[in-house]
């Protein structure tokens, strides 16, 4: 037995929506893949628009090879994430949007954590400021939490500049691992209330939190959690979804 397994508690779905109703949090940030939703909606929807033909043959071919040597260690999520938004380059902003509505539709929502719905809606209730902080796009990150009445200027989102409507390679932001932390902090908000996170590129966002608190974690953020002492809340459902890849 592992000491992630014999440290950290695990909470019902009553023990996790009570501690988090109880502190009161005056602003709380999620993340998004794995958190509010099962799966990778940012590979998944990427692997969705190439066999489309939103990105032409060798843009695409570029980015699965790149997107391998990732996998392979070889490239850092910062900067996969990073590539991955710009690919879409020269594509109208709105044509974008039309893309990631039908890919949520089809592939995120049936995978909505239904805690994390009734949670979120319960904070909204309760007055709390909502913000999503995630390195997928905006695109789909924006439709992602539409129905978690998440409004598009409380997201942190892998993001480049758009242009006379048009897409443009200039990255705006790649919030992962310390870059999260980074993007709380340049919004102005160096200590939120409450942080949801599930993976390792979750922690630094999850230390700088008054209450940090652990959703489906990976078993990288659940060894980090040991030695903090954290508690985790696994989703109904989650497991089997875990490692699923969205959309294929």
């Amino acid at each position: 037995m592992t000491p992630a397994q014999t440290v950290i508690h695990k909470w019902t779905a009553q023990e996790f929506k009570r501690l988090v109703l109880d502190a009161k949090p005056k602003v709380a940030v999620f993340d998004c893949d794995g958190t509010l939703w099962g799966g990778d909606a940012g590979y998944g929807f990427m692997a969705w628009s190439l066999e489309r033909g939103l990105v032409s043959r060798s843009t695409s071919d570029w980015i699965d090879n790149r997107h391998r040597a990732y996998r392979a260690g070889e490239v850092s999520e910062l900067v996969i994430c990073g590539e991955m938004v710009r690919i879409y380059e020269g594509l109208r902003d709105n044509e974008l949007r039309a893309a990631a509505a039908r890919y949520v539709n089809e592939f995120v929502r049936p995978r909505f954590f239904a805690e994390m719905l009734d949670l979120v809606a319960a904070l909204r209730a309760a007055g709390t400021d909502i913000w999503a902080v995630s390195s997928t796009n905006r695109w789909v990150v924006a439709e992602g939490v539409h129905d978690f009445g998440i409004p598009e200027n409380r997201i942190l989102a892998a993001d480049v500049r758009v242009k006379d409507g048009v897409i443009t390679s200039e990255i705006l932001d790649v919030p992962t691992d310390e870059g999260k932390a980074v993007a709380l902090r340049r919004t102005g908000l160096p200590n939120p209330d409450a942080v949801f996170g599930n993976s390792i590129h979750d922690l630094a966002m999850l230390e700088m939190a008054k209450n940090p608190y652990l959703v489906n974690p990976s078993p990288a953020l659940l060894a980090a959690a040991a030695k903090n002492g954290w508690g985790y809340f696994r989703p109904e459902g989650a497991e089997e979804i875990n490692t699923a890849v969205t959309g294929e």
